[in-house]
């Protein structure tokens, strides 16, 4: 395999690329549809069929109409290409030419030119050009770190910080009060302590004295 293999098969994808938007911007395949039903309207008036030693002419009285027939839908045919905004008038051309080809070639080229032409007319008056893509809105209010507005605990849609959250964008500071746990200041908290422990009256049954005062 030689050197220049993967140049070559990169400028034909580049090319296909480049052919596939082109086509995709205009009625491609109705101009092609009309063009391909002038040639056998053109042709046949003028064709003769040999069958063995018989030459059979299929030409009529109207041969020169059939080939202008066929020359206009040619014509209309490359115009699709390249003047896509005169692709109403030369469909609506493309399918009177069509009907006009039935008692004029031979039938319409024995059908064949006839109903390419017509359906390549159709295809034409029907085809509209695509919309461009849209742009997706870009978003104006975020929260912290890029996250969406509002998204952030603590952070309303405006900015505003609810009570006991601290504001959008801050850390927690030291005034922020944090779990309890055991001990408060180096003594037991009272979700911890004894039963009793802080009653002065000396009634409690934890001292012994069934709810009376001790004697020492």
């Amino acid at each position: 395999m030689s050197a220049e293999t993967p140049a070559a098969a990169g400028q034909f994808t580049r090319r296909r690329l480049q052919f596939r938007a082109w086509r995709g911007a205009r009625p491609f395949w109705a101009g092609l549809f009309v063009a391909l039903g002038g040639l056998p309207i053109a042709y046949f008036p003028y064709a003769n069929l040999q069958i063995g030693h018989l030459t059979l002419a299929m030409s009529t009285t109207a041969g020169a109409g059939s080939l202008i027939i066929g020359v206009l839908l040619v014509v209309l045919g490359i115009s699709l290409w390249f003047q896509k905004h005169v692709r109403v008038f030369a469909g609506v051309a493309a399918i009177l030419l069509a009907l006009v080809s039935i008692p004029v070639s031979n039938l319409g080229g024995f059908l064949i030119g006839f109903l390419l032409a017509l359906v390549g007319g159709a295809m034409a008056v029907s085809w509209v050009p695509g919309e461009p893509p849209r742009a997706e809105p870009l978003l104006e209010g975020k929260g912290t770190n890029d996250a969406p507005e509002g998204a952030v605990p603590g952070t309303a849609a405006d900015g505003t910080a609810f009570p006991g959250f601290p504001e959008p964008g801050t850390q927690a500071g030291p005034g922020v009060p944090g779990p309890r746990g055991g001990i408060d200041d180096g003594e037991p908290s009272q979700a911890f302590m004894a039963p009793g422990a802080h009653d002065l009256s000396g009634t409690s049954p934890a001292n012994g004295a069934n709810g009376r005062h001790s004697a020492g």
